[in-house]
């Protein structure tokens, strides 16, 4: 009886080490801290067999290399270590949908800001995650992790700002960066009249199953971004439909 105890014992505990391996991958999936992630799996791998073959020397110089590797991870990647236990913080470590309240309150912010910068010709380039990381884009621009609101966004695209240009991302229900780049496409098809912002919101969108929503400075208008197709002249109850609808497959995926 004790033994069969003990077997449970030794499956649960290799269940919850799988599940947090996988958790932990999951985290920096998509930023540039996952090839080391990956580099110490594999050393733990070869450490776990050199000590089965008793390989004594190698098994020597391995733990004297994870004993300098831990310094220079800590090093190397503080920023992400930082960002990673603010995230989990939040409980974003389990990728938990956002709650209906939240969800609306991200599309009346949005919907009020990007209404704003289109009357005053203001050009602006908004992305919401949905299920694909948009990390290795945050970390091409500033990091914010602000609360959403219309004020905020206005001020990020206000002419003039260094972060005009550039794209803000959206993850998690909060603004987490700002003059991010975003992968433009350069299909010569598309028509002339779109400007780099709409086509780094198409170019994104191809590559990610992100929304993105795009204000024009030319045209005074907001399109919409998905799946490498364009919604041009989005009046806003229209745009906060759209995007209402699309941010809900999210949610329903996940349940």
């Amino acid at each position: 009886m004790s033994e069969m105890i003990s077997a449970w014992r030794l499956i649960f505990e290799i269940c919850i080490l799988w599940f947090v391996i996988y958790q932990i991958m999951l985290f920096f999936l998509g930023t540039r801290a996952i090839q080391v992630v990956r580099g110490i799996i594999i050393l733990l791998i070869a450490f776990f067999l050199v000590q089965r073959l008793g390989l004594e020397r190698i098994e020597w110089l391995l733990t004297k290399l994870f004993a300098i590797s831990v310094i220079g991870i800590l090093i190397i990647f503080q920023a992400e270590i930082r960002q990673g236990l603010a995230r989990l913080g939040r409980h974003y470590l389990f990728s938990l949908p956002l709650r209906e309240e939240e969800l609306e309150h991200i599309l009346r912010e949005v919907a009020k800001a990007v209404d704003f910068l289109a009357r005053q010709g203001i050009g602006a380039l908004i992305a919401l995650e949905r299920d694909d990381s948009l990390k290795p884009y945050t970390e091409s621009g500033v990091s914010i992790d602000g609360l959403i609101s219309s004020d905020l966004l206005q001020n990020i695209f206000t002419p003039g700002s260094m972060l005009h240009d550039g794209g803000v991302v959206i993850q998690h229900g909060r603004i987490t960066a700002a003059g991010c780049l975003f992968p433009l496409n350069e299909d010569p098809d598309i028509s002339r009249v779109f400007g780099m912002r709409h086509r780094a919101a198409i170019g994104l969108s191809q590559e990610t199953d992100s929304v993105v929503i795009v204000v024009s400075e030319e045209r005074q208008d907001v399109s919409l971004a998905y799946e490498g197709r364009l919604s041009q002249g989005m009046k806003r109850d229209d745009l906060i439909v759209n995007v209402r609808q699309l941010m809900r497959l999210k949610k329903e995926t996940k349940k």
